[in-house]
């Protein structure tokens, strides 16, 4: 049984509330199908597919972990070859010269002594890319959220599955919205305040 939202200057969006995964991945597709953009589902857990049923696009954090590897790979070789046999001679002035020291007649630069430091390299720094990268494309931290102030969703990381469509979206005028979360039998449909 869903309950009738009434109009409200404050309103941020409307929660539409299932209680399985297959009712929330039909409701995903149904509201991109629809044309509403500003949307998202929250579940208690990972939901297979609910991304691709939402029209999700990939993300370019793969690339900026690519990318953030490579300057560790880099950063890594420059470092050794600078460290081991790099001598500069800046205007003649300032000799900067490396700790050359030569070990049982090994090479000053060798590839196979590179590979420790710069695997290791490649590899925090490719950790560091995909933590702070995956903070700044989440817009994190997010202090507040109008989903987590109702009261009426509490059980949203238990056992329930929640489909909110934001007020903002081009798309959303509140009876045409309010129907069409209807038309998706939820358990209840709930005003969100911004």
């Amino acid at each position: 049984m869903s309950t009738a939202p009434t109009p409200n200057d404050t309103l941020w969006g409307l929660a539409a509330v299932f209680d399985t995964p297959a009712k929330i991945m039909h409701a995903a597709k149904a509201t991109r199908e629809r044309g509403f953009r500003w949307f998202d589902c929250h579940t208690p857990f990972p939901v297979h597919g609910l991304d691709f049923a939402m029209g999700v696009s990939y993300t370019i954090l793969p690339i900026l972990v690519f990318f953030g590897g490579l300057t560790g790979t880099c950063l890594a070789i420059f470092l050794q070859t600078f460290t081991n046999s790099f001598e500069l001679d800046i205007w003649a002035l300032v000799p900067v010269v490396g700790y050359q020291f030569e070990v049982s007649g090994k090479p000053l630069i060798s590839t196979p002594a590179f590979v420790p430091v710069a695997f290791e390299l490649t590899v925090l720094l490719s950790a560091l890319t995909t933590v702070f990268g995956m903070f700044v494309l989440n817009k994190l931290p997010c202090l507040y959220h109008p989903v987590l102030k109702s009261t009426q969703l509490k059980r949203i990381t238990d056992d329930r599955f929640v489909l909110v469509i934001e007020a903002g979206d081009p798309e959303f005028v509140m009876e045409d919205a309010t129907d069409f979360l209807r038309s998706l039998d939820p358990e209840s449909i709930v005003e969100l305040e911004a």
